[in-house]
């Protein structure tokens, strides 16, 4: 026999009301967990640095993301629990047996809309505000839950231990670095970033993660000097020389002894000859003596495994823009200077004085890519926006050599990482030329 109306009704309605309130706090629940985890630490941090004590409470509580999930799973299961027993109780005394499945039925409706979708998605879309309105309930909530959640992290860790899962404290699952790459590439991939802006930026951030010897001038392709030519020599091989600084050798062109620059030598050899003017005597003769090592500077030496980002530094410190660099051996490899660093950030620089060159990739109609064998795979990618691996070759020629495993004919096919390799031209060891295109 069903219960009396008139005992039914202040018991319904005391624990539909209780099933409200709890209700809000799942909704509360869980617009801050969402809010909390998915707000940026960097506009949090730019709003607390003007004085916003809610956006420097979120950044204090996420500190530890830990302690912040288990305290709002906590209370948010706790409030669905307790709210889904409520309800099973009182429609099963209004309903009988048949109340459990509608007590399922409604309060699944009522957690879904009202306490998951609803407050999430309001989360979601001002996450930065949301989470500094939530920062103070949330504080006082992991305060009173604090030992209930230590416990728990020492029973989740416990068991990740047994399966040979170590979490150090405070580690984080992504470094700075890496969020700001990945949310770069990501604003390009949706339209939000252009190509240049892109690569400007990740230009800048992968300096750490790069070598020197991945972008120095081989030594093979460096202007020495004689230091046993005669000064007049020097000087003219300097002044037509598109460069300003050149390393000087002895006997061996590896042998590096200093560097001299085009305006040091040209104001030094100026002041001979006009004092050799002056003093009337025979201007032809007036280099003879002229030591050009008098006015050299002592070169610079640099690891090959010196990072970008520590070579400009370098670069920096000491005043310089010109580095040798050397193996392991001492034995000089190639030449780095401060300008090949910056276009790594910002592109190719040109001035009036460097000379014309052909463009390093050319586009055919057919689909295909005519690609110089020395140009770098970085090179390649940012200009055609591939994804070529560049991490067992610097080089396009040095790629196709390391997939093949040979030194390839003239004329011969490679298909590796989805794109399509023919050697067009080839001189002695070197791949000269290639034609590539995507596969």
């Amino acid at each position: 026999m069903p219960p009396e109306p008139s005992l039914i009704e202040p018991v319904f309605w005391t624990g539909a009301l209780a099933i409200f309130v709890l209700l809000v706090l799942s909704a509360f629940f869980s617009g801050s967990e969402t809010a909390l985890t998915a707000a940026s630490r960097a506009k949090l941090r730019a709003k607390a640095d003007k004085g916003a004590r809610g956006a420097q409470r979120a950044l204090d509580i996420t500190e530890d993301n830990e302690r912040l999930i288990g305290s709002v799973l906590l209370g948010n299961n706790l409030v669905n629990i307790l709210a889904a027993s409520l309800a099973t109780s009182l429609f099963t005394r209004a309903f009988g047996d048949s109340g459990v499945a509608l007590a399922t039925l409604v309060m699944t409706f009522l957690v879904l809309i009202f306490a998951e979708v609803l407050p999430k998605t309001y989360a979601i879309t001002r996450p930065e505000a949301a989470a500094a309105q939530a920062a103070w309930p949330i504080h006082i909530i992991i305060l009173v839950f604090s030992p209930i959640v230590g416990l728990v992290r020492f029973i989740t860790r416990a068991i990740l231990y047994i399966f040979g899962l170590r979490i150090a404290p405070g580690s984080q699952m992504l470094a700075v670095r890496e969020e700001i790459a990945g949310a770069i590439s990501l604003g390009h991939s949706e339209g939000n970033v252009e190509k240049e802006d892109r690569d400007r930026l990740l230009g800048a951030l992968d300096l750490s993660e790069r070598n020197v010897d991945e972008i120095m001038l081989h030594r093979s392709q460096i202007e020495t000097v004689n230091i046993d030519l005669p000064a007049s020599q020097v000087l003219e091989q300097c002044l037509q020389s598109a460069h300003t600084r050149l390393p000087v050798y002895r006997d061996n062109p590896e042998n590096i002894i200093g560097i001299i620059h085009a305006k040091d030598l040209s104001r030094a050899m100026y002041d001979v000859q006009l004092s050799s003017i002056n003093a009337e005597n025979n201007s032809a003769n007036a280099f003879r003596d002229f030591d050009v090592m008098s006015i050299a500077t002592a070169p610079y030496f640099t690891p090959e495994t010196t990072s970008l980002d520590d070579q400009m530094r370098q670069f920096l410190r000491r005043r310089a823009h010109f580095a040798l660099v050397v193996d392991e051996y001492g034995s000089l490899q190639g030449l780095i200077t401060l300008e090949d660093i910056l276009e790594e950030i910002v592109g190719e620089i040109t001035d009036e004085f460097d000379p014309e060159e052909e463009a390093n990739v050319k586009p055919a109609e057919d689909g295909h890519y005519f690609v110089e064998g020395a140009m770098t795979i970085r090179d390649l990618n940012r200009a055609n926006d591939w994804a070529l691996p560049d991490d067992e070759a610097n080089t396009v020629a040095g790629l196709v050599i390391h997939e093949a495993r040979i030194i390839p004919a003239q004329g011969q096919v490679f298909s590796f990482h989805g794109y399509r390799f023919e050697v067009l031209e080839r001189a002695a060891n070197r791949i000269t030329k290639l034609k590539i295109r995507p596969l």
